[in-house]
């Protein structure tokens, strides 16, 4: 199997032509290869497949081997994938993904994509389409207990479900302890993401992120967007603001007129390999 190994501010997936390439079984192809020692090393696999409904398709996989629907890191890698390999020649295009149908803005440096800016849709707020189990229709500032400490959540929906959690020091959070208990939590029927999240100012903050599935990760697109969503309800931000992940930073802007997200970032192609499964 032919493969590309790409990263998006560090989450890196394995990506797969598979307009030529046939992934038989995707879920366990996506625990082999992302095991880091015997596999090629990633945070899962991406097959690019054709689309009826729009120029592509995203069929993404955790390194667990579980479906995913989106990511935000790995659609701006797509994006770069297609033009770069020259799938395409058009720097806007559309990608079907489990959660909908993304649109993306290219730019180019030297005749490759350098920066892809991806209208995420809208954020979902609501408790029972996260979801999340609460007795409110929006999770904002909301108090949950995960071993023995009492923390507060505001829930975000961004295609996969979130949970964003503010603190003083994300630095020292011992995430990979806290983490699987917030991504198993029974007020998660569909497990959850869980950004923990320091306000720097009105226009910056910095996250960590435990993917469920995954656990914790460079980046998380669709987490920083959930974050930008999640701060500006909480009156911690402006609208448009920069998220600093351990990879990277993105850019995300919500539209509250529009009630559109938007995220900008890089993509960057690791190597091309090959590789019997």
């Amino acid at each position: 199997m032919k493969f590309t190994k790409m990263h998006g501010i560090g989450n890196d997936y394995v990506y797969v032509n598979c307009l030529k390439e046939t992934v038989d079984d995707p879920c366990e192809t996506a625990r082999f290869i992302s095991d880091r020692h015997f596999g090629v090393g990633s945070d899962g696999l991406i097959l690019i497949k054709p689309s009826d409904k729009a120029d592509f398709m995203m069929d993404m996989y955790n390194s667990d081997g579980s479906q995913g629907a989106m990511c935000g890191n790995g659609i701006r890698c797509v994006a770069k994938y297609v033009y770069d390999y020259g799938l395409t020649d058009k720097t806007r295009i559309a990608i079907e993904t489990k959660s909908g149908i993304k649109y993306l803005d290219l730019t180019l440096s030297e005749g490759l994509v350098s920066t892809v800016r991806v209208n995420m849709g809208a954020p979902d707020l609501k408790a029972g389409r996260i979801p999340i189990i609460s007795d409110h229709d929006n999770v904002v500032n909301e108090p949950i207990e995960v071993g023995g400490q009492v923390y507060r959540m505001t829930g975000v929906s961004m295609g996969n479900p979130h949970a964003v959690v503010y603190m003083e020091d994300v630095a020292g959070l011992e995430i990979e302890k806290t983490g699987p208990m917030f991504e198993n939590h029974p007020r998660f029927p569909d497990r959850i993401n869980t950004e923990f999240v320091r306000v720097i100012d009105r226009g910056l903050v910095e996250m960590r992120v435990w993917e469920r599935g995954s656990g914790e990760t460079l980046a998380c697109g669709t987490g920083a967007c959930a974050v930008a969503v999640a701060s500006a309800l909480n009156g911690y931000t402006a609208d448009e603001i920069t998220v600093k992940l351990l990879g990277g930073d993105l850019t995300v802007c919500w539209d509250r007129e529009e009630n559109q997200v938007y995220m900008t970032g890089p993509a960057t192609v690791v190597f091309d390999g090959e590789i019997e499964i």
